[in-house]
């Protein structure tokens, strides 16, 4: 029997020829990555053992991207520690301050993480790198201290949901209104501890940044990890930031799937998850009455080029409406930087939008954009859980960047063509 590419990641990592859903190992990681949330919690564990060293300090990763810039005495205090911990045990890749990105963005922009790598992260999202045809997963703060020691963790091989995409994509479509829809259509427990492949000839015409954000919300169909095929488009994307060697793996043909869903991506509009769940999804046209207080565009969703240009190209000429705060939120330095240089970021001036250094912070109610008690924003993040952006009585509306860009400049939520 075949194996899947997930399952060949996991065996090729674990030294074994054959693996089979369902079936416990014990991989090799690649990289373990924490943030200023979780890596606190894992640093006390690991103190409290006694440990003397880390497995490799080249293959911990700390971006404190949470709360930067702090915006607290406790989140200045947790980044002090982490920092510390780092230097006492000669961690290299420590993002803070001018250096810091949004996790998910900046690993890869780095170089950091290649096709066909085992990575955990102490964060939800971190099945953002299945995009490259890794193996990737969060995991929680205790495992993250086991890998950070040893250098492996155990998994339960998972089984595997085949999706493949066929069909030419609309205009302003993009890979968070395929992922929204694949969510609506499963739901948020449709994938539960398997993983999310994605293949077929619509996929080979999705851009990176669109496959990381399919990828990202994987995780919110309750799915183990979420994965991509290496083709063109990935080796296009890491040939100049390979910085060591990487495998590639393929699913054969005869594998075993749990599932396979077909999904023909010109019947897909834009789309929008109303509260309180990201699999309560609607197209955008039947929501054209909602009114919203604030617009999000960032995150590890949708906080790149590929997002930015979308909304540039509709708010360009154009102002914000009255009464409505919209945030934009490059996901890493270099990206802010290339939106500059091309004018994205003077439009979103231009236009009224607050421009926010990278930070994950309105994404889970935490700083630069947090929600008052009946307040509703529309917002390119990935979830929409209640109280997630801020009081328990607030609303998230999730959309990609160009619904979020027309909605901005309407007031509520709206269809790009409204305003073009």
């Amino acid at each position: 029997m075949g194996m899947t590419i997930t399952e060949k990641i996991l065996a090729f990592h674990s030294g074994k020829k054959y693996v089979e859903p369902g079936e416990i190992i014990e991989a090799k990681i690649d990289l373990a990555l924490a943030n200023d949330i979780t890596a606190p919690l894992s640093i006390e564990e690991f103190e409290k053992i006694g440990l003397k060293t880390v497995f490799d300090p080249e293959k911990i990763v700390f971006v404190l991207d949470h709360f930067t810039p702090n915006k607290d005495i406790q989140t200045a205090e947790n980044c002090r520690r982490i920092k510390e911990f780092a230097k006492k045990f000669g961690i290299k890749h420590v993002y803070d301050g001018g250096l810091c990105g949004i996790e998910h963005a900046l690993l890869p922009e780095k170089g950091l993480v290649m096709p066909g790598d085992v990575v955990i992260g102490a964060d939800s999202h971190t099945c953002t790198y299945g995009a490259l045809g890794s193996f990737a997963t969060g995991v929680g703060s205790s495992d993250f201290t086991f890998a950070m020691a040893t250098g492996y963790l155990w998994f339960k091989v998972p089984e595997t949901i085949k999706f493949v995409c066929y069909g030419k994509w609309k205009k302003w479509v993009t890979g968070k209104d395929l992922i929204l829809h694949i969510i609506g259509l499963i739901g948020v427990d449709g994938a539960l501890y398997c993983a999310m492949e994605f293949a077929g000839e619509a996929i080979s015409s999705l851009s990176m940044d669109s496959r990381f954000t399919v990828a990202n919300m994987s995780v919110e169909a309750g799915a183990k990890n979420g994965i991509f095929y290496v083709d063109e488009v990935t080796l296009s994307y890491v040939k100049d930031k390979t910085f060591r060697g990487f495998k590639i793996f393929g699913s054969d043909p005869d594998a075993k799937y749990k599932n396979v869903i077909e999904i023909d991506v010109g019947q897909i509009g834009l789309k929008v998850a109303c509260p309180h769940l990201p699999s309560n999804v609607r197209n955008v046209e039947e929501l054209n009455g909602v009114s919203i207080d604030q617009v999000v565009i960032g995150s590890c969703t949708n906080g790149r080029l590929e997002d930015f240009k979308l909304a540039a190209e509709i708010m360009a000429g154009k102002k914000i409406a009255d009464g409505v705060r919209c945030i934009v939120i490059p996901s890493t330095p270099k990206i802010y930087l290339d939106a500059l240089r091309m004018g994205f970021i003077e439009t979103f001036l231009e236009a009224g939008c607050i421009v926010s250094p990278p930070t994950c912070g309105p994404c889970l109610g935490g700083h630069m954009g947090v929600l008052a008690k009946g307040e509703r924003a529309l917002s390119t993040t990935n979830r929409n859980f209640i109280g997630r952006m801020g009081h328990p009585e607030s609303e998230v509306y999730l959309s990609g960047p160009a619904v979020a860009a027309a909605s901005a400049i309407m007031g509520r939520i709206a269809h790009p063509e409204e305003v073009l």
